[in-house]
């Protein structure tokens, strides 16, 4: 079994818009507590606009904040600028964790030119594509509005049969996050069976394989192992860890059981600790 945890490779801190409690030096005293080899900043870039629920809004007034009267949420701008600097402040005040800088691009398929200027700013380590949301007459929904208009089943395979258009869209990213983030949203009483959809996850772990690109093993709901299991089976060589961790309290939750699980499908450290496992 590996000796030490994974390098946390899926971040947000005060940088990222919707990260109400981030707080990035915070986080790498926290992952020096930890013995963390590494942690990745992969600050939210969003730029569709997307309908939220009332129940989210009142749930999340930090949202609210950025929600017009008819519950369209935008982000703000990113400081590319800020941001890269505070990596550097936090490279030298924390020399004994390798900080490195990062994105999470939200659709990235859809704004390439957008996301081409915020590349263009300085390096970004580590960057990530994800997805949250899809169109449904005319507005972008996240998991919970997905359901209203189509139903849990419906909206999950819906979700999962998109991610090939994603990766084909866009070569900017070289890991895709949460490939099962409507499990968030998933009810408690009913437990989350991968099989329902095995179709569609392996579909879409054949695309994000053929495309080159790593799986991410997000721990904000652990990554069900039989998952792991199909993206081998799809050709799928590369893993890594994130805690999706908004505060620093969360940084790495779950990561040794993550590691333990991956490691039991094959997949091993790299000889530097703050790279993707492969196998």
């Amino acid at each position: 079994m590996a000796e030490m945890l994974p390098a946390d490779s899926h971040v947000h801190s005060e940088w990222s818009w919707d990260a109400a409690v981030g707080d990035m030096a915070a986080t790498c005293a926290r992952a020096v507590e930890l013995g963390l080899p590494a942690v990745a900043f992969t600050e939210h870039l969003d730029h569709i606009v997307w309908t939220a629920d009332r129940d989210t809004l009142q749930e999340s007034p930090h949202l609210a904040s950025f929600a017009d009267a008819e519950g369209r949420v935008t982000a703000p701008p990113f400081d590319a600028a800020g941001y890269l600097a505070a990596i550097e402040r936090c490279r030298l005040s924390f020399p004994g964790v390798r900080v490195l800088s990062g994105l999470e691009i939200g659709e990235p398929h859809l704004h390439t030119e957008a996301v081409a200027r915020v590349l263009s700013a300085g390096r970004f380590d580590r960057v990530l594509g994800s997805m949250h949301a899809l169109p449904v007459a005319g507005r972008y929904y996240e998991p919970p509005g997905m359901v209203e208009h189509w139903g849990r089943t419906e909206a999950f395979r819906r979700y999962l049969t998109e991610i090939p258009t994603v990766v084909a869209g866009s070569d900017v990213f070289s890991v895709f996050a949460h490939i099962d983030y409507p499990v968030r949203f998933w009810p408690a009483t009913e437990p989350f069976d991968p099989r329902t959809f095995e179709a569609e996850f392996r579909h879409a772990l054949r695309a994000i394989a053929r495309g080159d690109r790593t799986l991410e093993v997000n721990t904000s709901v652990p990554l069900h192992p039989e998952i792991v299991s199909w993206w081998r089976e799809e050709g799928g060589r590369s893993v890594s860890f994130g805690s999706d961790a908004h505060s620093p309290e969360v940084l790495a939750r779950g990561f040794r059981e993550a590691a333990h699980m991956v490691e039991a499908h094959g997949f091993r450290p790299a000889r530097e600790p703050h790279e993707v496992w492969r196998l």
